[in-house]
């Protein structure tokens, strides 16, 4: 059975402000017109918004618009949200099903940061990575997963801050070379490290959306390219893309 929502006027003035958060600027007419309310209705739930601080009119153009104060909610929940509480039993279990160490890291910037690590100590071999250690997102699985989500703008910007030098013979420093990586990223789900960072390393990674849809985290499963082969990467991919839905749906949904 179809539930319903107990409080009716909450349940429009929530409508009215996903509304305003989607459309950005929008007029009273459209307004009632998408929510199928009357105009009295929507006018009045528009005052009410504007009266909390939620949203208000641009006196030039009459529409309405949403207010940072939706914004600053958002960021004030998220504060309250441990990430690496939530993910950490993902990357546990990721790492038992592939064997390779895991980490997950935070954008800063033009860098990620690692965040959390789950060690596999069955290979005998220890990754040099530690908790708040930094790596650049040019040449990291890590970043280019980050990164490929963006808007061209964004790419390029984080590329022109960024200073580029090769860290191995195997990193791109062209700024095409790096387009053509990310498009790679976009059509596959998920980025490589192919020595770029390290020699001897190559990682699978794949971005995170936090609850406001923004691109700010990203896992790899790194391991040494002895053991680390296109057949093997193939493998591997099922395993980081099926984390990364779960990671991802359970941060939609902050700790639930």
């Amino acid at each position: 059975m179809e539930q319903k929502n107990p409080i009716q006027v909450a349940g429009r003035i929530f409508d009215v402000m996903e509304l305003l958060a989607e459309s950005g600027s929008i007029g009273l007419m459209d307004l009632s017109g998408e929510l199928g309310l009357n105009k009295t209705t929507a006018y009045r739930v528009l005052s009410s918004l504007i009266y909390m601080g939620y949203a208000r009119q641009d006196e030039a153009t009459g529409k309405y618009e949403p207010t940072l104060k939706i914004v600053d909610m958002a960021n004030k929940i998220m504060s309250k949200v441990d990430v690496v509480q939530i993910v950490r039993p993902h990357l546990r279990k990721l790492m038992e099903a592939t064997g390779e160490t895991v980490h997950f890291v935070e954008r800063d910037g033009t860098d990620a940061v690692y965040i959390d690590k789950v060690e596999s100590f069955t290979n005998g071999i220890q990754m040099v990575s530690r908790i708040g250690s930094r790596i650049p997102l040019y040449c990291s699985g890590v970043g280019k997963a980050m990164v490929a989500q963006m808007d061209e703008w964004e790419a390029e910007e984080i590329w022109n801050s960024s200073e580029i030098v090769s860290l191995t013979p195997y990193t791109v420093t062209d700024y095409s070379e790096f387009k053509k990586e990310l498009e790679l990223v976009r059509q596959r789900g998920y980025a490589l490290d192919n020595e770029e960072n390290e020699i001897g390393v190559r990682c699978i990674a794949c971005s995170l959306k936090d609850v406001m849809g923004k691109v700010k985290y990203a896992f790899s499963i790194s391991a040494p390219v002895s053991r680390m082969d296109n057949d093997r990467i193939h493998e591997l991919t099922g395993y980081v893309l099926e984390a990364g839905r779960e990671m991802e749906e359970q941060l939609a949904g902050g700790a639930g």
